[in-house]
């Protein structure tokens, strides 16, 4: 029996140290207090019952301090737990939530460090991605193998593992980085867990102490929770960050689109306008300019023979190497700061047009270009094909002109004005010659060459006739030899052009293509193929095969300098010339008949040559020279 407080021998009773074990638990003693209870009894003589009641007590007490620990360590283990969630809720930083994991398991199990591997798909190992409590930078930079070390047994058999000294344990696959990294960090018990999602290894989480240890089932347990954790951020990482990859995705995709809306909606505004233009009837300087306005810069159009038809472009010689590129590609190219584009009509060569002052023209803008480029081919062509059209209708006309000028020239003058020829107004006549087979082609050069222009052609005769409004002709003889060049690149062949007197009328434009169809003949004779001249060109040729016969042009152009010098000077260097050749070249004789020194006569041959050039006494030039003595003598005065 139990008894009271006032007991006269205190120590026959158990109470006091039953009261005691109640403060220690109370006040969360250690479990070596709870022995000094019992001991204390001991020492002051209790009675074996009593003792025997205090060491039931004790043991009693202590599970219940055990439980009691338990319970506030599953408590922390809980609220760790908790606080785990709450970051993985929070958080969208994945090294922030790791770091926090592995913070907390070196913190529960009470370890030295922690730390936690991933894989790298690439490499096909693992690698340290976040650690706590390590010193050793040997050891935060190591990487292991699949199945090499503890961590890679772990990683191998998706199951936990742990040692109580890892570097005598045989268990595990040892290397020597692996072991070399371990011994710097001076780690001996090691335990390891999968991080687990779907079945599938995706990481390692460790604590390690750097003295032996035994781990518990509860902290192996505890371990795997927080693995677990682990594994729901990473893969809440990598679905966000697939998320965010998507969202990347679809805003540059809409991007994309918004871009390629508003360029289709500005094509469609450029095809609108450039469409109109050409409805409108509009010609290619106001297309270039649309198409300047349209991607702020300066654009310039040649034509296939490199002439300029609208703005500003570059020389034929520095354009032809991008049209090439142009052409063989399909499509605009750049050519230093500017972009260059071929305009075609399939595979034949119209033109070109030139964008300057855009070096950076996007996909968007160049499609835009070359667009361009189309409408401008459509106008040609049209353009070409309407005066292919007028050319022929004209080019009757010039044909019933040449064969029957004198049936009917008012008529003929009538009939030019419904068509918008003025045959009354001074005309330039062009004679131009090929062989027979390739007449064909010259008369689809002449029409080429003509485009744009007043003028109309023809095929009459042997020939091809171009008929050229005066004003916009130049002399005779550059006319002929411009177009007898450009003829021959249109037509691919060499041309021969004869060019007659300015004319008006029926009748005198008749007579001006006779004249012209004799200078083709006389160059063909002359072995000058391929070349234009007139009448005037040939020298005393072309006064005897003009009509108007021009013979004080013929003599002015032979002796000119010759008359102006001995008119200037008072010389007489003309009639020594005529005495030379009267004397056959012989100096003795023309002194006799000039009645001076043979060194004046030497001396004044001397200023001819340097009047006349070098080739003064070569045959063909004597021989005009002579010719000009003679008629000069003929147009002079008759002396009384």
């Amino acid at each position: 029996m139990a008894r009271t407080m006032d007991d006269p021998h205190p120590h026959s009773s158990a109470a006091p140290a039953l009261r005691r074990l109640l403060d220690l638990l109370a006040s969360g003693a250690a479990t070596e207090d709870f022995a000094e209870v019992l001991a204390e009894a001991r020492r002051q003589g209790a009675p074996a019952a009593v003792l025997a009641e205090i060491d039931d007590a004790t043991w009693l007490a202590l599970r219940v301090h055990r439980t009691m620990r338990q319970h506030r360590r599953r408590e922390a283990e809980l609220t760790a737990l908790f606080d785990t969630a709450g970051d993985l809720a929070a958080s969208r930083d994945l090294d922030a939530v790791l770091q926090a994991i592995v913070r907390r398991a070196r913190m529960l199990l009470g370890t030295d460090t922690a730390y936690l591997t991933l894989p790298d798909q690439a490499a096909g190992d693992t690698y340290m991605r976040v650690t706590d409590g390590s010193v050793s930078v040997l050891f935060q930079t190591l990487r292991l193998s699949l199945g090499d070390g503890l961590g890679g047994l772990v990683a191998q058999t998706a199951r936990p593992y742990a040692t109580p000294d890892y570097r005598t344990d045989e268990r595990f696959h040892h290397t020597g980085k692996i072991d070399a990294g371990v011994l710097d960090e001076g780690l001996v018990a090691i335990i390891g867990v999968p991080l687990l999602l779907g079945g599938q290894v995706i990481g390692v989480l460790f604590a390690a102490d750097r003295s032996p240890r035994a781990f518990s089932p509860d902290e192996v347990a505890l371990l795997c929770t927080l693995a677990a954790h682990a594994a729901i951020a990473l893969d809440t990482a990598k679905a966000l960050a697939d998320t965010r990859a998507a969202l990347a995705e679809l805003n540059a995709a809409n991007a994309v689109i918004q871009a390629h809306s508003a360029a289709v909606q500005r094509a469609e505004r450029a095809h609108d306008r450039l469409t109109d233009l050409v409805l409108r009837g509009a010609e290619v300087p106001d297309v270039a300019a649309a198409v300047a306005a349209l991607l702020g810069g300066e654009v310039g159009v040649r034509d296939a023979e490199g002439l300029v038809l609208a703005g500003r472009a570059p020389g034929a010689d520095g354009l032809s190497d991008a049209v090439a590129a142009s052409r063989a590609e399909g499509r605009a190219v750049r050519a230093g700061d500017s972009w260059v584009c071929a305009v075609l009509a399939g595979q034949e060569p119209l033109g070109s047009i030139v964008l300057h002052d855009r070096p950076d023209l996007d996909d968007a803008d160049r499609r835009l270009f070359e667009r361009a480029g189309v409408v401008t081919a459509l106008l040609l062509l049209l353009r070409r094909s309407v005066a292919e059209t007028e050319n022929r209708v004209r080019g009757e006309l010039l044909a019933d002109l040449l064969s029957s000028p004198d049936r009917d020239p008012a008529g003929l003058t009538a009939r030019g004005r419904r068509l918008g020829v003025d045959l009354g107004r001074p005309h330039l006549v062009l004679v131009a010659a090929v062989p027979a087979a390739d007449r064909a082609r010259l008369a689809g050069a002449a029409s080429r060459y003509l485009f744009g222009s007043r003028g109309i052609s023809a095929e009459h005769g042997e020939a091809v006739v171009l008929l050229l409004p005066e004003d916009g002709a130049g002399t005779p003889g550059g006319a002929a030899e411009l177009a007898a060049d450009r003829l021959a690149r249109l037509a691919g062949v060499p041309v021969t052009v004869g060019a007659g007197r300015v004319a008006a009328g029926p009748v005198a434009l008749a007579a001006a293509y006779t004249e012209g169809l004799r200078c083709v003949r006389a160059l063909r004779v002359l072995g000058r193929e391929g070349d234009g001249a007139s009448a005037a060109d040939l020298g005393f040729l072309g006064v005897l095969l003009g009509d108007g016969h021009d013979v004080a042009a013929f003599v002015g152009a032979a002796l000119g300098p010759l008359l102006d010098y001995d008119a200037r000077r008072g010389t007489e260097l003309v009639r020594t010339l005529r005495a030379y050749f009267d004397c056959g070249g012989s100096l003795t004789r023309a002194k006799d008949e000039l009645h001076v020194h043979v060194n004046t006569v030497v001396q004044r041959l001397d200023r001819v040559e340097i009047l006349l050039g070098h080739d003064w006494n070569h045959p063909d030039r004597s021989l005009e020279l002579q010719l000009a003595l003679r008629l000069q003598l003929l147009a002079e005065p008759p002396q009384i």
